[in-house]
């Protein structure tokens, strides 16, 4: 089977911890979606977004990166694609930096435009602006 690479960067108006949340805490991820999310967080954790995405947590370093084993339930049996969410600060937001492998090729296009509908477009609007922090005295 032949496979592609997806790689993309998104900038959040948002500190990397609340853009790891999203990703990470399954109401938030749910939420985000609109599908039922049900996220570990743990390494060796397995995680779901409704009945297509399913995948496990190869490696968990919070509020930084996050690296998965990621697959649509469409896909060939017992083929996974390897999914790389990086996070650092940037200005007063965070740099979003994403990297997915094997990817079936006749699903690239679908699954690059989706990352693109139903993750970062969404999350752009539930992050909203930078958060604001009390000023002393306020």
């Amino acid at each position: 089977m032949r496979t592609r690479t997806i790689r993309q960067s998104v900038t959040f108006k948002a500190g990397p911890h609340e853009v790891y949340e999203v990703l990470m805490d399954s109401r938030k991820h749910s939420k985000l979606t609109g599908d039922k999310a049900i996220v570990s967080r743990k390494v060796g954790g397995k995680f779901t977004v409704g009945e297509y995405i399913q995948g496990v947590n190869l490696e968990v370093v919070p509020n930084e990166r996050i690296v998965q084993s990621w697959r649509g339930s469409d896909w060939p049996e017992g083929h996974f694609s390897r999914a790389v969410f990086s996070l650092r600060v940037e200005g007063n937001g965070t740099r979003l930096t994403f990297t997915q492998t094997g990817v079936p090729e006749e699903d690239h296009h679908e699954i690059k435009q989706g990352w693109h509908d139903y993750y970062w477009k969404p999350m752009k609007e539930m992050l909203g602006t930078t958060r604001k922090t009390k000023q002393p005295g306020l």
